[in-house]
């Protein structure tokens, strides 16, 4: 790394830019297992019982697997632009690049990409990102990039988010953040807790909780829409100016959200309107239909008409040992 004055103004060695998150890829992973391993057992079900759990097992996981994994994507906010900008420290050497802004509820994610990508005899494509979870601090994060010499636009955005910074929204970005986060795992938990009911024979609670899901994801959204009420920092690269605006992450939620609501209500109102059809739907009433067919056989095997006619004659007989007799007019 060169250095100019004990300040190390940029990489000397090519960097890529980040693809895909560990965490996010383990997550995803272990939905797509789970989704396997139920199409290996599908063949078994018979019948219409086998789409139904089609459709009730993918529904579940879809929902399952949003709820998780915005927890850890970066796209709930964000914004691209191309800009001409100084690309190193103490240098007016100027680059071509695209520079995008990634908000999620753990942090910021910063790119820039040179057009075309080997300029100044370098390979531009970074992608960093600074956090501000409990754990880390958000300002020595950005001090250590100044430390490490990214380029200028990627140190110039992420000062923009420092708690010193004149925006000051640090603190409601990181607040708002922490509070979807929470509301999220909360509706998470909601949606095991519903899928739980909905083996069981009470699939109107599992509607009740489902409407939970719902009413949490709805929160989640609404506490990070609450950034959208700050005042908006500028980030200005000479006359172009980069702005942000809710991305996939955010409507995705919303959408999920409202999907859960919707199926929700929907259960709810076929337990008041069509309990059989719902029951039907979850594969509830298989067992007690085969119990009500199997009794109703036995019943008929021995109730036949050699033993309804002895059945009758010992009822005379005990009739007439105890004098009750029966007069009809």
């Amino acid at each position: 790394m060169t250095l100019f004055n004990g300040i190390a103004p940029f990489y000397i060695h090519e960097r890529t830019a980040f693809v895909f998150g560990l965490t996010l890829l383990v997550v995803i992973l272990v939905f797509l297992v789970l989704a396997a391993t139920f199409l290996i057992i599908l063949p078994g079900i018979r019948g219409r019982g086998r789409i139904y759990s089609f459709c009730r097992v993918i529904l579940s996981l879809l929902v399952g697997v949003i709820i998780v994994v915005v927890n850890f994507t970066s796209d709930w906010e964000e914004g691209h632009v191309t800009v001409n900008t100084t690309y190193k420290a103490f240098s007016s050497e100027m680059i071509t690049a695209r520079v995008g802004l990634q908000i999620g509820l753990a942090g910021i994610n910063v790119t820039l990409k040179g057009l075309p990508v080997n300029q100044l005899n370098e390979t531009i494509n970074y992608n960093e990102n600074f956090l501000w979870k409990f754990e880390l601090n958000y300002d020595e994060q950005s001090h250590k990039g100044f430390e490490r010499g990214l380029p200028n636009p990627i140190l110039y955005i992420a000062e923009k988010f420092t708690s010193k910074a004149p925006c000051l929204i640090n603190v409601q970005y990181r607040f708002s953040g922490h509070y979807a986060t929470a509301m999220m795992w909360v509706a998470f938990c909601a949606w095991i807790i519903s899928n739980i009911l909905f083996c069981m024979s009470t699939i109107v609670y599992g509607g009740y909780m489902t409407l939970v899901t719902s009413a949490f994801m709805i929160f989640g959204v609404i506490s990070f829409a609450t950034t959208r009420n700050v005042p908006r920092c500028i980030i200005q690269f000479g006359p172009t100016t980069l702005r942000t605006s809710l991305s996939v992450s955010f409507w995705l939620t919303l959408a999920t959200a409202l999907m859960c609501l919707l199926l929700g209500i929907v259960i709810i109102a076929m337990d008041h309107f069509m309990p059989e059809k719902l029951r039907a739907f979850f594969i509830l009433n298989g067992e007690d239909d085969d119990e009500d067919e199997m009794t109703h056989g036995i019943i008929n095997n021995y109730f036949n008409d050699d033993c309804i006619d002895t059945i009758i004659l010992k009822d005379t007989k005990s009739s007439l040992k105890n004098k009750d007799f029966v007069v009809y007019t």
